[in-house]
């Protein structure tokens, strides 16, 4: 079976993806997925060639037949996410935004005017790229589930990774402890928090460290721009230190980064400091799958 390396953070903005970009330009025989299915990036620094495409199937909404409605107005006086409204036509419809998927309506209905219809909500993709085959996702505008579509991109990574024998799977995360998250480390060999040296930094990696643990996923941590404040640097790596979390590594500050990325390019190949850190993380990283 593959091994699982993922990459998440507390937040959005602290270096994830310019990690995992740098690590898939790296490390060999592997599929990688983006996860971040709320906003992939991935693809943007990878140039991905499109192989398969797939829609998905997000929550049930309702929907009402107007022609079996006796406006009774019991549905909306029910939802308590005011998602049904009447139109100007005095007709009752479903925002499809609002609604949750509960079936309330539909179970209240006396005239039986209520059904729930699935709804694509993202799609998935299956991309060659010229660091390996990447599975991918794009969650539509507005759109839930992406939990759901997660588990999706990584159930099909593993899918091809035991149909081809590729020893390894490298997972970009969603930012933050929400339900794409849990969706992410949940099966993980390992995963590398990249944190920053601020007290919201800090604070962050404390509520990833405790998601990592309630899932019994063992976690390393990373700071990045760790010399934009080296006391604060040295508060996290002794946080982690005490919460029995490796500390794999430090990548410097270099304007070259984000010159890097404006210019769609690999921090790895385009920023000699971040190479220098990367292969050092990337050898204790190896070390723990």
């Amino acid at each position: 079976m593959s091994k699982e390396l993922v990459i998440i953070s507390g937040k959005g903005g602290t270096g994830k993806t310019t990690l995992t970009s740098s690590l898939a330009y790296v490390m060999k025989d592997k599929i990688i997925v983006d996860a971040d299915a709320d906003a992939a990036n991935m693809y943007i620094l990878t140039s991905p060639k499109l192989k398969h495409k797939e829609l998905f199937k997000g929550n049930p909404k309702a929907v009402i037949d107007v022609n079996k409605c006796v406006n009774c107005d019991l549905c909306r006086k029910l939802c308590r996410f005011d998602a049904i409204h009447i139109n100007p036509d005095g007709n009752y419809y479903v925002d499809e935004v609002k609604c949750d998927s509960c079936e309330l309506c539909k179970i209240a209905c006396p005239a039986e005017a209520i059904t729930m219809k699935e709804v694509y909500s993202g799609e998935w993709y299956e991309s060659e790229t010229p660091f390996g085959l990447m599975v991918h996702a794009k969650l539509y505008p507005g759109a839930e589930n992406s939990g759901n579509l997660v588990t999706m991109v990584k159930h099909r990574a593993h899918v091809i990774s035991e149909e081809q024998d590729i020893p390894y799977i490298l997972v970009d995360g969603s930012p933050g402890i929400g339900c794409p998250v849990i969706s992410t480390i949940s099966g993980a060999n390992f995963v590398v928090v990249v944190s920053e040296p601020t007290p919201a930094g800090l604070h962050d990696l404390e509520r990833v460290k405790r998601l990592c643990d309630s899932f019994k996923v063992k976690s390393g941590v990373v700071v990045n721009k760790y010399d934009l404040n080296e006391e604060k640097t040295r508060q996290i790596e002794e946080f982690a230190k005490k919460e029995g979390m490796e500390v794999l590594g430090r990548i410097p500050f270099d304007e070259c980064v984000p010159k890097a990325i404006v210019n769609l390019q690999i921090p790895y190949e385009a920023c000699e400091s971040v190479k220098r850190a990367v292969d050092e993380i990337y050898a204790r990283v190896m070390e723990k799958l």
